[in-house]
């Protein structure tokens, strides 16, 4: 295409720039385990993560343009290339293999070892940047001007308004550091309660919020449409389906309620929330596996046309050009390091997998791979549905080592594993699209782009194992302080498979729910998380979704400034939820070791809604109220 050939990156190929530094190695490996860690701990307690690439610029920028008084943006950029992976490959990882954990607690098999779950999380992870790389060429630079990578272009803008870069990280900071502070109150010091509820008891229903500021950045950040559809689907189970079963069943006990225990009497003992947990939790995790696999029936065609078109360019663009930006890792080395995960995955006793699992993982795998990256270039990472392959691919996966014998626990482990590697693998190579579009717009050098990648990998791949762990003996999955939505929804997808103990009943509830809610054109997933959800949780991300709506829709306020506001907001809010991330795992290792913080006093839920109060002031004073300085 004319287009491409006249394309002229912001740095010229022939121009030669600082990049891949030790600076930008050391900042890249900190910021990916960081993101990585309050990702993992975001996703295990909403169900969802969001991207570390833009945060992770604009705090490179402002410690190399600032701080080192360095000008370099390639060096900025490779930062964010390495610290995003951190985030991507948390994202798999969190989705899948705290299932694990689930079913140790329950006595069916043994923990996963730090040695299962890092080299299930690398092989994952460098797969998804191995099969994604001979389609650069063909995805980023030969469709230049169809596949526009919505983030990666994002990204490279923000780059290139690098003369703002200090107070942008400043933003960043600051939202790290006043969210940390309010974490630490609420869960360190517990002088606020972390829910504010509100119990109907004649009613049966319950509503409240979970008083914790990356529930209020998440919703910011996703908005008031997508919020509004969790809070919408929570309001549903909550004040709807727990006051009808309390209705109509009070004296009856129905699976998978205790023997002998009436509904009446569960709501005695635990509220709402017992009724939650026991029941409609069933109801949502049908609703959600529903949602993803419509997601993906009706991605079907786009993903079979994007893979032959993928396979299509794939032929007709072999690169011979030796310039700077458009050299890429030797096929050679490719082809080895895939054999070389595959076989780890195939014969390292460690990994619960056998040749049928490695085959699986290599034929889907790349298949996903070229679809998430495509896919990410058409609609953008956050629509890219990346559960419903994993939903997919664990149906397979289950299906199959079922076929093959394989029905108890060891099958189940397998099929986990499995999904887990996939998982992963799509996520990952979602994310190193995005970064190599970012490099490609900047005039970045591929090779060193994707080496990156493979670092912040390695880095975050060798830190998850220990994260997931430290959660687990702090809390337990499952648990209010980490639920794992969709984890336990794996597990609970395996076992339905394999054992058909689930109350299914409860479960295709869910399913027509969501078949219902698809015929509405209501979209499934974010009101089936709400459901599968606590309510409080979804309150909060609620009310964040309400602030942004508030912003965008001031009448007297130009397009231009509403939306530097809403991009200072974004930056305090992912601040925000790195910063409660961070200090969510610093109280995971004192609860492990046996360190207790709280004080005796206790403000109540007046308390709550003052912090809560405080938490909004806070957006809107690094937002709308933010003082820009003139260029």
């Amino acid at each position: 295409m004319n287009e491409n050939k006249e394309f002229k990156p912001y740095v010229p190929a022939e121009k030669i720039t600082p990049e891949f530094t030790v600076t930008s190695i050391v900042m890249g490996i900190i910021l990916a385990v960081v993101f990585g860690a309050a990702n993992a701990y975001l996703g295990l307690r909403v169900g969802m993560t969001v991207s570390a690439s833009i945060p992770a610029a604009v705090i490179s920028m402002g410690v190399i343009r600032v701080i080192m008084k360095k000008n370099s943006i390639l060096e900025s950029n490779m930062v964010q290339t390495i610290g995003s992976a951190g985030e991507s490959l948390a994202a798999g990882a969190i989705f899948t293999m705290p299932a694990l954990f689930l079913w140790a607690n329950e006595g069916l098999c043994d923990k996963p070892s730090l040695v299962e779950i890092t080299l299930i999380a690398l092989c994952g992870g460098i797969l998804g940047v191995l099969f994604m790389v001979p389609l650069r060429n063909a995805l980023i630079v030969k469709e230049h001007a169809t596949l526009l990578y919505p983030e990666g272009t994002a990204c490279a803008d923000v780059l290139l308004a690098g003369e703002e870069g200090g107070s942008n990280a400043s933003t960043v900071f600051s939202g790290m550091g006043l969210a940390a502070l309010f974490k630490f109150v609420v869960d360190g010091l517990k002088v606020i309660p972390a829910d504010v509820a509100m119990a109907f008891k004649s009613f049966k229903g319950e509503i409240g919020m979970e008083v914790y500021p990356a529930l209020l950045g998440v919703g910011y950040i996703v908005g008031p449409r997508i919020s509004s559809y969790m809070f919408v689907g929570s309001l549903v189970g909550w004040m709807v389906i727990i006051p009808l079963i309390c209705l109509f069943g009070p004296d009856i006990s129905l699976y998978p309620a205790k023997a002998g225990i009436t509904i009446a009497e569960l709501y005695a003992d635990g509220g709402a929330a017992a009724i939650w947990s026991t029941y409609v939790k069933y109801i949502g995790a049908g609703a959600i596996a529903t949602g993803g696999l419509i997601s993906l029936i009706k991605s079907l065609p786009l993903i079979i046309t994007t893979f032959r078109d993928s396979m299509k360019s794939m032929k007709g663009s072999k690169n011979t050009s030796t310039a700077r930006t458009a050299q890429d890792l030797p096929m050679g080395a490719i082809f080895a390091g895939i054999a070389a995960m595959v076989l780890i995955i195939w014969f390292v006793p460690a990994i619960p997998v056998n040749f049928l699992g490695a085959l699986i993982i290599v034929i889907f795998g790349f298949f996903f791979a070229t679809v998430s990256s495509r896919m990410v270039g058409m609609i953008g990472s956050s629509n890219n549905p990346v559960s419903g392959m994993a939903i997919a691919t664990l149906l397979i996966a289950t299906f199959a080592i079922k076929a093959s014998g394989d029905t108890g626990i060891k099958g189940m482990t397998g099929a986990i594993a499995i999904g887990s590697v996939i998982c992963i693998v799509a996520a990952i190579a979602g994310d190193t699209s995005q970064d190599l579009k970012t490099g490609f717009l900047l005039g970045a050098t591929p090779k060193k782009q994707q080496i990156g990648e493979l670092i912040g990998i390695v880095a975050s791949g060798l830190a998850i194992g220990g994260v997931l762990y430290l959660l687990d003996a702090a809390w337990g999955y499952g648990t209010a302080e980490v639920p794992a939505p969709q984890a336990g929804l794996m597990k609970m997808i395996v076992e339905g498979i394999m054992g058909g103990n689930l109350p299914w009943t409860l479960v295709f509830v869910g399913v027509f729910l969501a078949l219902g809610l698809e015929i509405l054109r209501i979209p499934v997933m974010p009101f089936a998380i709400g459901l599968y959800l606590p309510i409080y949780l979804n309150a909060t991300i609620m009310i964040g979704g309400v602030v942004r709506l508030l912003m965008d829709s001031r009448k007297h306020v130009d397009e231009k400034t509403k939306e530097a506001q809403a991009t200072d907001g974004t930056l305090f809010c992912a601040g925000m939820i790195a910063g409660e991330g961070l200090v969510g795992i610093a109280l995971a290792i004192l609860a492990v070791a046996g360190v207790g913080l709280g004080l005796s006093v206790d403000f109540g839920n007046i308390g709550g809604v003052v912090l809560m109060a405080v938490m909004i002031l806070c957006l809107l004073k690094f937002s709308v109220w933010n003082k820009k300085k003139k260029a």
